[in-house]
């Protein structure tokens, strides 16, 4: 099996499309209810290492502006002269958020509410056939539509649970919004195992329990991994996780050894612990 530059014209290996657009408003509907339910003491609690609540709510309002097309002024969102994709990544997300630092929580929550309203409209009308943004943990850049969509819905999902972590909430578990995400998030698969060599139809199956109970299979090929159906493949090896592990290991919530240490695994233990690796987030 050898890696070969990604076809713009046919992104099969990534599986079935997925259509998140729906779901962007009942979303933000979510995050305005745990923003405003917040006593005023929440919003300086360490929400990600480096952010607190307050600072995750004006990064999530950076990335509504993002997909609208605006800037604040004197925000560059252009990158440096040998600048990594991570690090000026990284560095607009704090610029913003420092930009917004003297931002009252009201303010915030009234700005996330139009903007986000916004974003939900202008995704509505969207064609998910088309050539969206690159997706750079699932190897895809240029992406499709459908897969550019679907991971800007996990990140406002993915900053959701962790403010509802940072003030005392467990994980929202809506299994209908946690299945979308968690099939998003294991797009990352063919790209995970790029470097695990492995014939030609050699199949790997990730399962995840309740309550967003899920079975993917990666098939080997000979140009990549591939998310594709393939029913005459050979079923090598089995990663069991519960959703909780899978979408906190999926984003770095977690280290892969403690999902190791929580996973079931079957068949090829080389091809399984390589699942572990995957991350659906610029990390």
């Amino acid at each position: 099996m050898s890696l070969q530059p990604n076809d713009e014209s046919n992104h099969s290996w990534l599986g079935k499309p997925i259509d998140a657009r729906p779901l962007f408003g009942p979303e933000l509907a979510s995050l305005l209810d745990l923003l405003r339910g917040l006593r005023p003491n929440a919003w300086s609690r360490a929400a990600v290492p480096g952010w607190t609540v307050h600072d995750l709510a004006a990064h999530i309002l950076g990335d509504y502006q993002g997909r609208l097309g605006r800037s604040a002024e004197g925000h560059q969102r252009t990158m440096a002269p040998g600048e990594t994709l991570e690090a000026f990544i990284h560095r607009v997300n704090q610029d913003w958020i420092d930009l917004h630092a003297g931002h009252s929580p009201a303010e915030l929550i009234e700005a996330l509410e139009l903007a986000g309203t916004q974003v939900a409209r202008q995704f509505e009308g969207t064609d998910l056939g088309a050539t969206g943004l690159g997706v750079s943990w699932a190897g895809a850049d240029p992406a499709p539509k459908w897969l550019d969509i679907a991971r800007e819905f996990t990140e406002y999902w993915t900053h959701r649970q962790q403010i509802r972590h940072a003030t005392g909430q467990d994980t929202d578990s809506a299994p209908a919004v946690l299945s979308v995400v968690l099939d998003t998030f294991m797009r990352a698969l063919p790209h995970t195992l790029r470097h695990t060599p492995a014939p030609a139809g050699t199949q790997l199956q990730v399962v995840i329990d309740e309550p967003a109970v899920g079975t993917w299979t990666v098939t080997a090929t000979a140009e990549r991994w591939s998310m594709a159906e393939a029913p005459g493949g050979r079923l090598a090896a089995s990663v069991q996780l519960d959703s909780e592990t899978a979408w906190r290991l999926c984003t770095r919530g977690i280290d892969p050894g403690t999902a190791l240490s929580r996973a079931h695994i079957s068949g090829e233990r080389q091809i399984a612990e390589a699942v572990c690796q995957i991350v659906s987030i610029v990390y």
